[in-house]
């Protein structure tokens, strides 16, 4: 099995991207995680940029990595500075790693719109930097920043780049395509003459701004690139990165590469849920191999295929990449799906017993309310248990209470709302209050808050999305809204829904499926009867 590198840039290039910022204990966290997965090389950051990325190295002395090195990056010397008194490369050999990438301009346009520099210049950067790092013990990739783009405009000088590289000391030469807008067929075509020309590692660097960065990279390796870099989600610039988790997947399934230093491929999507949750970024449910829609069939003949055969419609079993296959309900999957559903509670139903029927009518009364449960399955499930005699459930509202005032009554913590609950648990009462940026978030805070004293475990789940639709907008300000909140305890998530004309209340509803999912699915007793 021939064996591909990967190099992940999340914690350097993910971290450009909009709406990311990683702490230093964030970047511990996700340099771990991607251990784990297996990867060769984490590129962690850029020491000479800024002081998180210097301070995250000096904590990194303290991780214990089993398959992964750390690289630190930088760029060449700069013009008209010798290579000893670079401040840039200096912070290279302070980072401490024994892996260092070190990024040139390949691209004559770059060179003398960017730079100012001749392309002589430039050639003697490259040299100066990698030789100053390798002769101080470093293990140097080089970045050939804008590669394609040079090759395509003065083919011999972009070589010439990687040759000068090359012969200062670099281990391996990395082509980056770095705005994005090359297509595959012309990656492949100058990627093979590159690894024609030299005798050492070539890498592909690709994103993603014309759509192609994963097939880019996959048309690199297929002409003999050993090296594939990115980031595990996608995270990066302008439209990201190539997306890891679907090159890992690909390599393993499709072109049976082993890039994964032995570690199973089943870690795929708990890693990248991992990345995802400290990212504080949702997967995108269509996301391929890891996404919540990756292996989920909605259609009814779609669903009665893949009961049959899951190969119907499935291009790899969910479970080889540590995903799962989801059955939505909707008006659109039929009773077959519904009754599958049923049995997951109840194993023995069948479709005639009187308890099935009267629970499909209720379940059908439900969606012709408004709600849906193709994207709150878990709301379905405690449908279910709750048309059982053997339900108990965790709490009762006793009445709560949502508070809000304009301008806010307290600036300086920033919350505009409160919120107070008071339930029964089993037969003791308790009340709480809580603010909160909003009616909603104060209500989930207060709930939270009046019952982790009785069900500890509730500090590990938060909502991690909230979504309101108008289900009737002709009838304006009464009109009915559904409510769907996803919700995660670190390790999984789940999404349950509420349906009314009060948007609080159909918040309420959710917000308590919420929290009896998760104390069901944890095996937590009912506080004053079984569940």
């Amino acid at each position: 099995m021939n064996k591909i590198d990967v190099y992940d840039s999340t914690l350097r290039d993910g971290s450009q991207g909009e709406g990311i910022s990683f702490s230093i204990e964030d970047k511990l966290k996700i340099a771990s995680a991607l251990d784990t997965l297996g990867v060769a090389f984490i590129e962690a950051g850029n020491p000479a940029s800024n002081r998180k990325d210097q301070e995250f190295f000096q904590a990194a002395g303290d991780l214990r990595l089993e398959h992964a090195k750390l690289v630190a990056f930088g760029s060449t010397r700069r013009r008209g500075k010798s290579a000893s008194e670079d401040v840039n490369l200096n912070a290279l050999l302070e980072a401490g790693t024994e892996y260092v990438t070190v990024f040139g301009k390949s691209w004559s346009f770059q060179v003398s719109e960017i730079l100012h520099a001749t392309k002589e210049e430039n050639l003697t950067m490259i040299h100066d930097s990698v030789a100053f790092l390798s002769a101080r013990g470093r293990k140097v990739f080089f970045d050939a920043e804008h590669f394609f783009d040079g090759y395509a405009q003065d083919r011999e000088y972009a070589l010439a780049c990687l040759k000068t590289a090359k012969d200062a000391g670099a281990l391996a030469l990395i082509l980056c395509e770095t705005r994005g807008g090359m297509l595959p067929d012309t990656i492949g075509k100058v990627t093979r003459s590159v690894v024609e020309a030299f005798s050492c590692p070539i890498g592909i660097h690709s994103h993603d701004d014309s759509g192609c960065a994963v097939a880019n990279t996959l048309a690199a390796v297929d002409v003999g690139a050993s090296q594939v870099q990115g980031t595990l989600l996608g995270y990066g610039e302008r439209c990201g990165n190539a997306c890891l988790s679907t090159v890992i997947a690909d390599l393993v399934l499709k072109k049976g590469y082993d890039c994964m230093q032995g570690q199973p491929l089943s870690l795929l999507t708990p890693v990248c849920r991992k990345v995802a949750e400290i990212s504080n970024v949702a997967i995108p449910h269509s996301m391929p191999y890891v996404g919540s829609s990756a292996f989920a069939h909605k259609g009814g003949m779609h669903i009665d295929g893949v009961s049959k055969n899951p190969e119907t419609y499935e291009h790899v079993n969910p479970g080889v990449v540590g995903n799962e296959r989801r059955l939505l309900m909707s008006e659109v999957a039929g009773r077959a799906l519904m009754l599958d559903r049923i049995r997951t509670v109840l194993p023995d139903s069948k479709k005639d017993d009187p308890q099935t029927i009267v629970l499909m009518e209720k379940l059908k009364n439900l969606e012709a309310n408004g709600y849906q449960f193709e994207g709150a399955e878990s709301s379905f499930d405690l449908v279910i248990r709750r048309h059982l005699a053997a339900y108990r459930p965790f709490f009762s509202l006793v009445h709560y209470q949502t508070i809000g005032s304009l301008p806010y009554a307290d600036p300086k913590s920033g919350y505009s709302h409160a919120a107070v609950v008071k339930v029964l648990v089993g037969d003791t009462p308790a009340i709480t209050a809580a603010e909160g940026e909003g009616p909603v978030n104060a209500l989930d805070k207060a709930l939270r808050k009046v019952l982790e004293p009785f069900y500890p475990t509730l500090k590990a789940v938060h909502l991690t999305d909230y979504k309101v639709r108008v289900l009737s907008a002709s009838e304006a300000t009464a009109s009915k809204v559904r409510v769907l909140i996803e919700s995660t305890d670190g390790k999984e998530s789940w999404s349950t829904i509420g349906v009314s004309k009060d948007i609080i209340e159909a918040s309420w509803l959710a917000l308590v499926d919420s929290i009896e999912y998760f104390l069901i699915k944890n095996g937590v007793e009912s506080i004053g009867g079984a569940n």
